[in-house]
């Protein structure tokens, strides 16, 4: 069968296409928050990393393209497969035409492992096969001294992760030493993200820190600081209205499930802030939420709400957690993201909410509702931590306080014939 499509659409929902297959879409229906769009031809799914791997599952076996910014997300990410190019000789400039990626997943125990395919070499000389590593690198490619950079300059794992993986895909797509990378490679490297995989403006972006930081700082290769950034997106946040958020708590009947929610309501947590939390984090006397270790290894303090600590106390008298204050299923460690993101999920379906949020969306609903009440911005920019006060602006155009008192001009017209009459 021709290769599934899984990437993201305008809302952040992950979008699957593939031919038809009634054993395929049997599959996919038992994946819950799945919506099917007649129109485009494609199935949408909740941006989870829990729904992801489900979809991961459902596909193994089987050749898949995959948007680099979901693939980040595991520890052993789907590599690209160079485009497949005619032969040519090595003077001439590589082409993108007709470049069609191959991936096929596969799965072994729980752990989400990638196998990929090396085509020809592209001037006909034979490839020899690479044999991967444990890790998922191969031994030509690991790039320990960019992990050893990255880790000495204190950057998070997300981002070391991230960084190795765009390095790795672009060897994959070029097919050559990092001496031999030039700027035409590059360019048609992040070309190939924005035409054939239709990356995000984020992504594509990441995937320019993460040369730079490479050939650039590391290297000490000049052409690198030629590349143009691609214009950013100007994407709106979703945001939850009050009567909604209300909705989500109440209809979750689990105590400590309901503590998780209003603790990333009360004080505009991320999700990995609130999977960290400790008991000793909680400021009593000042109703305050330290938050250690934030975005940017930034520490900050956000606001706790007496609501929240009541059900808080409630879920602790009840649980008795130790160290931290949403402890996980393994003794000693806290809560997983993708517990968190399984709570919300479901709160949100027991509340008959249709749209399409992801938990962080608890996060933008805080900001927002803050604004609303009237709070300065510049109070809402510390309690979320935003370095930027430009940032924190965009909650200005998805508050409904001031776009409420605005009246449609059509409203001010006079309409008749139809059923307009009896509006």
């Amino acid at each position: 069968m021709a290769a599934a499509n899984i990437g993201k659409d305008a809302s952040g929902r992950i979008v699957v296409s593939f031919p038809y297959d009634p054993s395929i879409v049997t599959k996919i229906k038992t994946i819950e928050g799945r919506r099917w769009h007649p129109a485009e031809k494609h199935w949408s799914f909740p941006n989870t990393d829990s729904i992801l791997e489900k979809i991961l599952k459902v596909f193994e076996g089987k050749e898949i393209q995959i948007d680099p910014v979901l693939q980040t997300r595991f520890s052993n990410p789907v590599l690209a497969v160079p485009p497949q190019r005619e032969k040519q000789s090595q003077k001439s400039h590589p082409t993108l035409e007709g470049a069609v990626p191959d991936f096929v997943v596969s799965a072994q125990s729980n752990d989400l492992r990638t196998t990929y395919t090396y085509p020809p070499h592209r001037w006909g000389r034979k490839r020899e096969g690479v044999k991967k590593l444990e890790s998922g690198l191969s031994p030509k490619y690991d790039f320990e001294d960019l992990r050893r950079e990255l880790v000495s300059r204190k950057y998070s794992y997300k981002t070391v992760k991230g960084y190795i993986y765009y390095n790795r895909d672009l060897l994959n797509f070029t097919d050559k030493e990092p001496s031999e990378v030039s700027d035409d490679d590059i360019k048609d490297y992040l070309l190939y993200l924005a035409e054939e995989k239709e990356s995000a403006t984020a992504t594509i972006n990441q995937a320019i820190n993460a040369l730079k930081f490479y050939y650039g700082a590391m290297l000490k290769r000049k052409f690198l600081y030629e590349i143009k950034r691609p214009r950013k997106d100007k994407k709106l946040p979703e945001v939850l209205s009050k009567e909604e958020v209300s909705r989500v708590i109440n209809g979750t009947a689990n105590i400590k499930h309901k503590a998780i929610l209003v603790a990333i309501y009360s004080g505009g947590l991320r999700l990995g802030e609130t999977a960290r939390l400790e008991q000793a984090h909680l400021d009593r006397d000042r109703m305050l939420i330290f938050v250690k270790g934030a975005k940017g290894r930034k520490d900050r303090y956000t606001l706790l709400s007496e609501k929240a600590l009541q059900l808080i106390d409630q879920y602790m008298k009840r649980y008795e957690p130790r160290k931290w204050l949403f402890e996980g299923a393994r003794a000693g460690r806290y809560i997983s993201k993708r517990s968190i993101e399984k709570v919300f999920d479901q709160a949100c379906e027991r509340a008959g909410i249709k749209k399409a949020v992801p938990v962080h969306d608890l996060r933008h609903s805080f900001a927002t509702h803050l604004l609303e009440s009237g709070v300065d911005l510049r109070y809402i920019q510390e309690l979320l931590g935003h370095a930027s006060s430009k940032t924190t602006e965009i909650y200005t155009h998805v508050r409904s306080k001031s776009l409420g008192k605005i009246r449609s001009p059509l409203d001010n017209l006079t309409l008749e014939g139809g059923d307009i009459d009896k509006i």
